[in-house]
């Protein structure tokens, strides 16, 4: 099979597919940059809901015991 005649290739493959990586390694670098973005930006949300909603702080009872004795 090796021994055939081999297909021509386009003279220009190795520029498309230095471009074509090029691109994609943009993109894979603006995902990357988006992800790491999100990702702080969810951290501090959570930092500040916890630091006004305090979650592991008990609620104050809502209802007063009954007044007797009076």
């Amino acid at each position: 099979m090796l021994d055939g005649p081999h297909p021509v290739l386009p003279p220009d493959l190795v520029a498309r597919a230095v471009r074509h990586g090029g691109r994609r390694m943009r993109l894979r670098r603006a995902a990357g940059r988006t992800a790491a973005w999100l990702l702080g930006v969810a951290l501090a949300v959570f930092l500040v809901w916890v630091g006004v909603e305090q979650p592991w702080a008990t609620e104050p009872a809502q209802v007063t015991p009954p007044l007797e004795g009076w």
